[in-house]
């Protein structure tokens, strides 16, 4: 589902339309170079015989033909593009948000307006709605892509852009970052989670509760520890007292496919690999080595696993 000849969005299709016109238009300039360079090739072919081809100055209507051509392809190019932007771009208006995405070094932040929920990477969104998604940065310029959505769109600090989708089926679709943004820009992936309504709605409600709190007393050990140092600083998990923005948010951690931005499937033995030593997992990423021990890393695994 990477493909850009593979449309998931109305948008897309609307876009491929367009790239397909442009195209055609190329071929047929290209057939129609390569054909005249033919023709001209063999007609004024050097025959042996000394004589010179007839030399002609000027061919007004030839000319006209020259200039007039490429000006009627740019003028249809021209309108044709406009008449599909405005299609697939109109403004934003007060029309609320359907997630709100921010780009950090390295990973998404996904806030649904309206609710309490926030995720990281792994975007849930309902299909066969036309829905506004809204784009801004933490810290630099990065560029959200799901090639198979069609557009592209710029995060940039200080600034809201947005898209607009409408996706036609449920499945699950990747892409990235597409503006180069530091020594982790080849693991800032996206992976959007399309759902039909009555399965997104479910998924809603269930993001939108607080965290499972533990039972299990590894997992409970590892609650504490989580409270206890730096990591409530900087993870939001709701539920607990852990309020920090500067991370992901944990609130569901453990029902999640992915971790790391899709660098790692989300399996106990990954977490602990990240929480033992990050930069070894993901060099220059913001998280901290702390000097733990096995035995709570292994707690905090324990808990953070359990956050469904």
């Amino acid at each position: 589902m990477r493909s850009i000849f593979s449309s998931a969005t109305l948008e897309a299709e609307r876009l491929h339309a367009l790239d397909l016109y442009f195209m055609l238009a190329a071929l047929a300039v290209l057939l129609l170079v390569a054909g005249l360079v033919v023709y001209t090739s063999l007609k004024y072919r050097d025959k042996g015989d000394g004589v010179e081809p007839p030399q002609e100055s000027t061919n007004l209507s030839l000319e006209m033909l020259m200039i007039g051509g490429p000006a009627v392809l740019v003028v249809i190019f021209f309108f044709l593009t406009i008449r599909t932007s405005s299609a697939i771009l109109p403004p934003a208006g007060e029309t609320t948000p359907a997630v709100v995405v921010t780009g950090h070094q390295w990973w998404w932040e996904a806030a649904y307006p309206g609710t309490q929920v926030k995720t990281a990477n792994e975007i849930h969104l309902p299909v066969g709605q036309r829905l506004l998604i809204v784009g801004t940065s933490a810290d630099v310029i990065h560029d959200w892509w799901l090639p198979a959505f069609g557009e592209k769109m710029d995060v940039i600090p200080g600034r809201r852009n947005h898209v607009w989708i409408t996706i036609k089926k449920p499945g699950i679709y990747e892409g990235a970052c597409s503006e180069f943004c530091g020594q982790q820009h080849a693991w800032m992936r996206i992976r959007v989670v399309a759902q039909t309504p009555a399965d997104y709605t479910r998924w809603l409600a269930a993001a939108a509760r607080p965290a499972t709190p533990p039972t299990e007393a590894q997992a409970l050990a590892g609650g504490a520890l989580f409270a206890h140092y730096a990591c409530s600083s900087c993870h939001q998990i709701r539920g607990t007292a852990a309020m920090g923005q500067q991370g992901p948010d944990l609130t569901h951690f453990g029902s999640r496919r992915t971790m790391l931005a899709g660098l790692l499937e989300n399996t106990p033995a990954n977490v602990n690999r990240w929480l033992t030593d990050p930069q070894a997992v993901k060099p220059g990423a913001h998280m901290p080595r702390f000097i733990f021990g096995q035995d709570s890393i292994r707690a905090l695994t324990a808990y953070l696993t359990q956050l469904k």
